[in-house]
């Protein structure tokens, strides 16, 4: 009988069902009840004793490796650790410093490896549940000064009065392609491909909608931890999803970014399934992932913002290279000028134009005001980068 079970053991299993009952299925708890309510709970082990009530708080942070392709495109940039608070800090309170080793991330050498995580944002952890939160953390080298990884901090840096007073917005379309143990797209059939393009972007059904499961659950996730998530659906390819993000500020929507990232990797490692952010995850006539990026400023959004907007499109394509260059590892694979994308080398834009490196949403043209979507990120972009650059090339 699972009665017998010891008491560690029988915590663990009652955190795995309350875990998944946090990212929507919620009928495994029924497989394994305790008979005591996990909040009477403690462990007790060599005299330790650990209150149920204790805070466990997960710090994020990431290697820098996703934009770059240092890692190749299977391993993400993602990492993260749990540090237990006896007395625990509201969402939003000011969680404490904390260091890593970074000679086993790659940001530091052995003979110095400490790094130092500054948390930035906090948020309800909804796979723990309870009072357990999400700390996201920026890097900082052991003598506080920003690591070279810190794109965030490069994005503090080109924030100033001009850029404040024009309060650009930010919304991220972030797509990704799961894959199952076998390494091929989730849904997949093992030899072969599925049927060509077509059936799948937003489509409904077992046979044209592979990881819903996941999809949904990701979503609820968000939802439960209170990032600012405003949709999600199938894409074009099978396997391939797509979430978004925004609108909202420059630091918080790439903050939203990094969380809704990790859980999606958490949420999916629970499933075992992997999650790619490859621009280009299958070669041929299949659409790669892009991480589209809405933005706007004050002028674009007032009435008759139109001259604003091509104002921006002018210095975009001045420095198109630029941002080209530090918009996802690569994106060359993804940007061929083939499935709703532009050539890498070339620049135009035009009203509801996907094959276009700017769009001009229709309503955004019927109105006369809004904002641009700039198609050109990859899925592997970073988020601070492309604020960064959005400001530096269309408010400074």
């Amino acid at each position: 009988s699972h009665w017998r079970l010891s008491a560690t053991l029988k915590m663990r299993l009652h955190a795995r069902a309350i875990a998944l009952q946090g990212v929507g299925i919620p009928h495994v708890g029924r497989c394994f009840r305790m008979r005591c309510h996990p909040a009477q709970v403690s462990l007790r082990t060599r005299g330790l004793r650990v209150e149920a009530l204790a805070q466990k708080a997960e710090y994020i942070w990431c290697d820098g490796t996703q934009a770059t392709g240092a890692k190749g495109m299977l391993h993400n940039e993602m990492r993260s650790k749990t540090k237990v608070y006896s007395n625990p800090i509201p969402v939003g309170g000011e969680f404490h410093d904390w260091w890593f080793d970074g000679s086993s991330t790659g940001q530091a050498e052995a003979q110095d490896s400490d790094c130092i995580l500054r948390p930035v944002f906090s948020c309800p952890d909804p796979i723990r549940g309870e009072q357990s939160v999400l700390v996201l953390c920026e890097v900082l080298r052991a003598d506080g000064a920003p690591h070279r990884c810190n794109t965030r901090a490069q994005l503090e840096a080109a924030m100033d009065l001009a850029v404040e007073q024009e309060a650009p917005l930010f919304g991220f379309e972030q797509e990704y392609t799961l894959l199952a143990e076998s390494g091929r797209v989730l849904g997949w059939p093992a030899e072969g491909t599925p049927a060509a393009q077509g059936p799948y972007y937003c489509g409904v059904g077992a046979e044209a909608a592979f990881g819903r499961t996941l999809a949904e659950a990701h979503l609820d996730a968000c939802v439960r931890a209170g990032l600012t998530i405003s949709g999600m659906n199938a894409e074009t390819m099978p396997g391939q999803w797509e979430f978004q993000i925004g609108p909202g500020g420059a630091f918080e929507m790439p903050d939203h970014v990094m969380v809704a990232r990790w859980l999606l990797h958490r949420i999916a490692e629970d499933m075992q399934v992997s999650v790619s952010f490859d621009p280009k995850p299958v070669h041929g006539d299949w659409n790669g992932a892009g991480a589209h990026t809405n933005f706007s400023t004050t002028s674009m959004r007032r009435p008759g913002g139109m001259g604003a907007i091509e104002d921006a499109i002018s210095k975009l394509k001045k420095r198109h290279s630029i941002h080209i260059a530090q918009y996802g590892a690569g994106n060359d694979r993804r940007m061929t000028g083939l499935h709703k994308t532009c050539d890498m080398g070339e620049f135009k834009w035009g009203v509801a134009d996907r094959e276009a490196s700017i769009r001009i949403p229709r309503a955004v043209a019927i109105a006369g005001y809004g904002y641009l979507e700039d198609r050109r990120p990859a899925a592997n972009a970073d988020p601070y980068t492309v604020a960064r650059l959005l400001i530096e090339t269309c408010v400074k």
